[in-house]
């Protein structure tokens, strides 16, 4: 299981790596061309209503109830059993998130002012909004039915096609911005049909996998399907269990538009590059996680349940805490290298480097969240994330008062910065009401050693930020230099930190033997040592 789990995250990281390279080189695109533009924060709010309702429901609500219950049926039952409840999954699944849709584009109006309603009417941008939003709401339905088919791939060990589908979307919305943009009267609205197409070619990219499976679904009504209603009747309150961070970001977005012009965009350009390492190696590691705690569960095996759990947390610090550290500490290097230029002039660079440095501060709290959750959805507990979700999500709310208005008050140059900060809190106060509920439900046991390996791990982290905070020039640098001077020298700096950091885990006594599970010996001996 050990080789397995960690050949599975190394397939998924590795699919996601090229994803987020694409998308990388997908927003580099998009700031050069449209920039912190009004138009921008139309299109950012009217694509971030759909994926934040797909991260809701397909990665987030559906996948963490769907997965156990799948996982349960393929140990109980054979392949036609399987397939049965598939089938009524995808049309159940299929005919509710239809309506849905058509209920979305018809009730844009609403949606835009709820979630953006700051924006000016005057000016047209709510207009905007509204229509860009129409295109892309659809997208739901698409990104939807992939993450079902995502599902069932995963459940079967194939993890390398839908970490790689993503892709498809950067694909999209690169072409949108080269060559449908710049021949359209209002720019804008090809990224939104980029989106829209993005969602048909992804769903369309699974589906001959699943036919080689023997997966490839025909929807059938089943909403009296007794798994079909255990995977409904998960989903309800799990609805903000999963995608706490998620609703945290999107309440950050509808106070943003209250803001200067410009603060959507520039929130959105930092959480992309803290998406990058939660995407690459976070939401990896959940995914992979997520059936084999769900394998452990069903056969009745807490030892290595638990022992996967404390695997997945270690590999966790042992990847999020530099990467916090390097948006922490280099975030204006990092933005002023992959996006300056073009319409993103220095102050959009400045702005959102506030952004993402009280972002990087969150990161390790949203990636132990990202692995804590499957401990509870694993074992079908939906009630407890959902409660510790909806603590979390208050607080991001207070907190954010509380930061907020006496920043705008005394007109501080990012008030939307202290967006970032009280939800990167909220991340962390999540993370740890969930770790305190796993082990006081006892389904978390922690190996020997954390103590010793917390420490190392500060240590080494420690030792980079000082490092970076000394060594490393100062913003205006940053911006005063070449494009290609920028690259050389980012590089510099992530090629020594790249070195350093494995030399200086080595040298405080952190070895690979620290990220291993158990042998299936050990696990025996371990188990009747209890």
């Amino acid at each position: 299981m050990a080789h397995g789990l960690m050949r599975s995250t190394a397939v998924v990281s590795v699919m996601t790596l090229v994803s987020r390279g694409f998308g990388f080189l997908r927003d580099l695109l998009m700031a050069r061309a449209f920039g912190a533009s009004p138009a921008m924060d139309a299109f950012f709010v009217a694509f971030k209503i759909p994926n934040f309702l797909r991260r809701l429901f397909a990665e987030g609500s559906f996948s963490q109830a769907f997965i156990p219950v799948l996982a349960e049926q393929r140990t109980q039952g054979e392949l036609a059993q399987v397939r049965a409840f598939a089938d009524r999954v995808a049309g159940t699944l299929g005919a509710i998130l239809l309506v849905v849709t058509v209920l979305g584009v018809v009730l844009a109006p609403v949606l835009i002012f709820l979630f953006a309603p700051g924006f000016d009417g005057a000016h047209g941008q709510r207009e905007l909004a509204i229509g860009l939003l129409r295109i892309t709401f659809p997208y739901l339905l698409f990104i939807s039915l992939t993450a079902f088919a995502s599902g069932l791939l995963n459940t079967y060990g194939q993890f390398a096609v839908p970490a790689f589908t993503p892709v498809l979307l950067n694909l999209s919305l690169i072409a949108a911005t080269l060559w449908v943009a710049p021949r359209m009267e209002e720019p804008v609205y090809a990224l939104a049909w980029g989106v829209f197409i993005a969602g048909m070619v992804q769903l369309g990219f699974q589906l001959p996998f699943l036919m080689h499976q023997g997966l490839l679904p025909r929807p059938r009504w089943g909403w009296h399907y007794p798994p079909v209603r255990r995977v409904m009747t998960l989903m309800v309150p799990t609805l903000f269990g999963s995608s706490v961070a998620q609703v945290n970001l999107l309440v950050d977005t509808l106070i943003a538009s209250l803001l200067a012009v410009g603060s959507v965009s520039w929130l959105y350009y930092a959480d992309r590059l803290m998406e990058f390492p939660l995407g690459v190696f976070g939401i990896a590691l959940s995914t992979v996680i997520l059936p084999h705690l769900s394998a452990r569960h069903a056969a009745a095996d807490p030892l290595r349940f638990s022992q996967t759990l404390d695997w997945a947390l270690r590999s966790a610090l042992l990847i999020s805490l530099p990467a916090a550290v390097l948006m922490g500490v280099i975030a204006h290097p990092l933005l002023a290298t992959l996006f300056h230029g073009g319409a993103f002039e220095d102050h959009d660079v400045t702005m959102s480097a506030a952004a993402l440095s009280t972002y990087g501060l969150g990161l390790t709290g949203f990636i132990l969240v990202k692995v804590l959750v499957p401990g509870y959805y694993a074992r079908q507990d939906t009630r407890t994330p959902v409660r510790i979700g909806l603590i979390a999500m208050g607080a991001n709310t207070g907190v954010n008062l509380i930061l907020l208005i006496p920043a705008v008050q005394q007109s501080l140059s990012a008030p939307h910065a202290f967006l970032a900060l009280s939800t990167s809190l909220a991340a962390y106060l999540n993370a740890l009401l969930l770790y305190r509920g796993l082990r006081q439900a006892d389904a978390y046991r922690p190996s020997p050693g954390w103590p010793r390996f917390l420490l190392r791990m500060v240590l080494a982290n420690g030792l980079i930020g000082v490092g970076l905070w000394w060594f490393v020039p100062a913003g205006p640098y940053w911006v005063s230099i070449s494009g290609h001077d920028r690259v050389l020298a980012l590089s510099g700096v992530l090629l020594a930190v790249g070195l350093a950091y494995p030399a200086l885990l080595l040298i405080l006594g952190v070895r690979l033997r620290h990220f291993r599970l158990p042998s299936d010996e050990a696990v025996t001996s371990s188990a009747e040592t209890l």
